[in-house]
């Protein structure tokens, strides 16, 4: 099964912390946030990767001619001009992967529309590359083929962008905790399972956002389910995000690194 995953976006809001690479490239400890991800998936099991490059998609592809491994071009497909794979060793495993620009405008859904010829006739993973979580991704296949539904997405509670009190009935503070997960509703943390027929809702239009009309239409046809996700899950968005994930890295305690 592949794995498809998003790398394509500008990234404007992490900017502070690097403004001449893309988002998946900014590092966690001495590697990228992608590398993090790619190796969380491939200890479960999935080796096969299709990265959906855009902004600044020559640096990854020169990211990875410079590991252990083989890199080469590959014969252009359909909307895919540049076409590139890399085998080799990612947190210990042997994975291929091949990073497709799907160009530099496109939106989420016009990505994933564009590769559908490398990804076939099959189930795929899908989730973005600056997000990093402890999802259980045996259990999150299980639930997706129980369910029998095109889509299924990890719904997540974020963490709090402030600090929680515990307070007594004279309000006196008895406890703090600094980014608790919301105990408030669910949102989606990627880290999907996809159907190919999730191909026949991407209509060709380089501004099909996919968690927009796409996914509005499989809700709408009931062929969504959600696989929830109660533990770790902490996307890169800003720069307290990634000074967060850095501290959790360095100090040894990343619940993504199995």
């Amino acid at each position: 099964m592949k794995t498809v995953l998003l790398c394509g976006g500008f990234g404007t809001r992490i900017r502070d912390v690097a403004d001449d690479i893309p988002k998946p490239l900014i590092k966690v400890g001495e590697m990228p946030i992608l590398w993090h991800l790619i190796g969380y998936y491939a200890n479960f099991g999935f080796r096969e990767f299709v990265l959906c490059l855009g902004y600044k998609s020559e640096t990854i592809v020169d990211f990875f001619a410079h590991q252990k491994g083989r890199s080469k071009s590959l014969q252009s497909e359909p909307e895919l001009p540049n076409n590139f794979q890399f085998d080799g060793e990612i947190n210990g495993v042997n994975c291929s992967v091949t990073m497709a620009d799907t160009g530099l405008e496109a939106m989420t859904g016009a990505r994933i529309r564009k590769i559908q010829n490398l990804v076939g006739n099959e189930t795929f993973m899908l989730s973005y590359g600056d997000g990093l979580s402890d999802v259980n991704l045996t259990k999150l296949i299980a639930h997706h083929d129980a369910n029998k539904k095109l889509l299924t997405v990890t719904g997540v509670r974020p963490p709090s962008r402030f600090g929680e009190l515990q307070v007594d009935d004279q309000n006196k503070v008895t406890g703090f905790n600094e980014k608790p997960q919301a105990s408030g509703g669910r949102i989606s943390g990627g880290f999907f399972v996809c159907e190919p027929k999730v191909f026949d809702y991407l209509d060709p239009r380089e501004d099909l956002v996919f968690e927009k009309e796409p996914i509005q239409s499989i809700v709408h046809d009931r062929q969504m389910t959600m696989y929830p996700h109660d533990e770790f899950w902490q996307c890169m968005d800003t720069y307290r995000d990634w000074e967060l994930l850095n501290q959790m890295f360095k100090s040894g305690k990343a619940p993504w690194v199995r």
